[in-house]
């Protein structure tokens, strides 16, 4: 067998992907504060308490208006959260 299928493999892995937590948009309508921060992320368990950024990402519908403050967005999901009469603070 070749040396290079021997060997394990080595390839470039992101340190910051430990420190960034995806949140499903979803998963926001179980929540039952109405101003949606990292601390609140955190208090329910969404993301590791290691997180240092969130971001929410379009997965599923939001159903009441949300504040959403600190947390990066992606733009579907910018776009459903003001679509439900929320608004995005940075």
């Amino acid at each position: 067998m070749p040396l290079q299928r021997r060997l394990p493999k080595y390839g470039f892995s992101s340190r910051k992907a430990r420190f960034v937590g995806e949140v499903r948009l979803d998963d926001l309508n179980a929540l039952s504060a109405e101003i949606i921060d990292l601390s609140v992320l955190r208090a329910k368990k969404l993301v590791s308490s290691r997180v240092r950024r969130a971001r929410v990402i379009l997965k599923g519908s939001i159903l009441k208006p949300l504040v959403i403050r600190g947390v990066e967005l992606t733009k579907g999901s910018r776009a459903a959260i003001e679509a439900a009469g929320g608004r995005v603070e940075e």
